[in-house]
């Protein structure tokens, strides 16, 4: 190694100009390679490589030279008498040869070819990019390489940093989206509004259709341009009524259509401009639904221990909770919804048309004893509220069950009727067979009953006759009895 280092410079040292000092040393002159001293070329090569390999032109390696500011090289000080390929990756290898091969070809080849080293179940990883040189005639190549590393550690972050302001984008992305669906799904006119500028940033399509411009014009339009009659700014007059804090909304006019609206500002900071949501409403128009109160009758549907159901004006089940579920044995609401109610009711249609009439001619029915049957036969007695509600232009129902078998059980029985106690026996038409009444009561309990169905039936005789246990026949005869009828009408 020591003839070849020695032989190279003084050949390239004769090709150039030069100059010889009084000891017959030679210098740079005209670019030309001085002498340069075994022992010192070594260190000029590991100082000005990171890491330098000399191998032969079959890859074995004969020489490693690690620059001594170079960290995590100190296990390839064990490769000298190996084969390069050995602490190479797969693609390195490939790349290697290919290269070693146009190399002593005396091939053009690229400045810089990056090489992965990899050491035994992967101990050490590293890239290295190597320039290839020839130093001496026995075919010896030098290789010094640049650790990549660093640069590899750069792309990562900068690939990581690119990563996070992706996701970034796609969380404002999704948020810009769900404030847009949500904008729009709301009836509530609204509008935002720069203090700074006085310019309105966004606009719902009810606020459009309120100012009575497209969504687009209104964007980036000052405020003041949209409302009239004010003696100072609106954004202005706005902000001093947040900031007074007085209770309720601003009345203001529109510059367009001279209407006067109510206004509700609330200001809040959006990356680190402050901005204003005014919300319009008409002058008497019906405040926005209550969240917490919507939650509130939610959560009382979803965990209330009374059974609530709502159906529509044909009596079709719309909705149901899970004590309507519990009640009637049923595992899931997929297969309710849609039947009738009438299904579940001990005298079917009978019922739900006295239920149904009397809400829908009152509003509301406040309590009706009948029984609640489960698709497997068994049944339940139940006392039903139901109200009638409207839902847009059409009409529905709301069913509230409330189980009375414990009271049932516990309701005594053979007990002389008395003033006391005839709103009780009132409660027990519907419940059960009008001969068990009779049998506990008296002949004015009979009359009582009798009135009752009938009034519940609206004078439907057939249904007042059903509800009773009774033939058509039977409750005629009856009301005959007690004067409740007269005989032409019979006949």
């Amino acid at each position: 190694m020591r003839d070849q280092h020695k032989s190279a410079p003084s050949q390239n040292a004769e090709q150039g100009s030069h100059s010889v000092t009084s000891g017959g040393a030679q210098y740079w002159t005209s670019g030309a390679i001085p002498l340069i001293a075994p022992e010192i070329l070594g260190d000029i090569i590991s100082s000005v490589a990171d890491l330098s390999l000399v191998i032969s032109d079959r890859g074995e390696v004969l020489s490693v030279l690690i620059n001594p500011e170079s960290d995590g090289f100190d296990a390839l000080k064990s490769i000298c008498g190996q084969n390069i390929r050995g602490v190479l990756t797969t693609e390195s290898i490939e790349k290697f040869d290919t290269r070693i091969s146009d190399f002593l070809a005396r091939k053009p080849i690229p400045a810089g070819t990056e090489l992965n080293h990899v050491g035994a179940q992967g101990a050490w990883d590293f890239p290295i990019r190597y320039s290839f040189h020839r130093i001496g005639p026995d075919g010896a190549i030098l290789m010094l390489g640049r650790d990549l590393r660093p640069v590899a550690e750069m792309q990562q972050q900068l690939v990581e940093a690119q990563q996070v302001l992706e996701r970034d984008y796609e969380a404002q992305r999704e948020s810009d989206t769900r404030l847009r669906v949500m904008m729009d799904a709301t009836s509530e006119p609204m509008l935002f509004v720069s203090l700074t500028s006085g310019k309105i940033t966004d606009a719902n399509r009810a606020a459009a259709d309120l100012l009575g411009a497209e969504r687009d014009d209104l964007t980036g339009r000052a405020l003041k341009a949209e409302l009239g009659g004010l003696s100072s700014d609106p954004v202005d007059m706005l902000t001093a009524h947040v900031i007074a804090e007085r209770p309720g909304p601003a009345s203001v006019t529109l510059r367009r259509g001279k209407t006067t609206v109510d206004v509700t500002p609330l200001l809040f900071r959006a990356a680190g401009e402050r901005l204003m949501l005014c919300r319009f409403a008409l002058p008497g128009a019906e405040p926005a639904a209550d969240i917490d109160s919507i939650q509130n009758l939610r959560g009382l549907f979803d965990q209330g221990p009374d059974a609530i159901a709502f159906t529509d004006a044909a009596g079709r089940l719309l909705s149901v909770n899970d004590s309507f579920l519990n009640l009637i044995d049923s595992a899931q609401e997929t297969g309710i919804k849609g039947t009738n109610l009438s299904d579940y009711l001990s005298r079917g249609s009978v019922d739900l048309k006295v239920m149904l009439e009397n809400a829908g001619r009152n509003g509301k029915m406040r309590i009706f004893p009948t029984k609640l049957c489960s698709p497997f036969g068994s049944s339940r007695p139940v006392e039903i509220s139901v109200t009638s509600l409207t839902a847009g232009d059409t009409q529905a129902f709301s069913f509230i069950f409330r189980d009375t078998s414990r009271i049932e059980q516990v309701r005594p029985v053979n007990t002389p009727v008395t003033d006391d106690n005839v709103q009780s026996v009132m409660e027990l038409v519907g419940s059960a067979s009008l001969k068990e009444i009779v049998a506990e009561t008296t002949t004015v309990v009979e009359r009582m009953c009798i009135e009752t169905a009938v009034e519940l039936t609206m004078n439907n005789r057939v249904a007042a006759a059903e509800m009773l246990g009774l033939s058509r026949q039977s409750l005629y005869v009856k009301l005959r009895k007690y004067g409740l009828i007269n005989r032409d009408e019979a006949d």
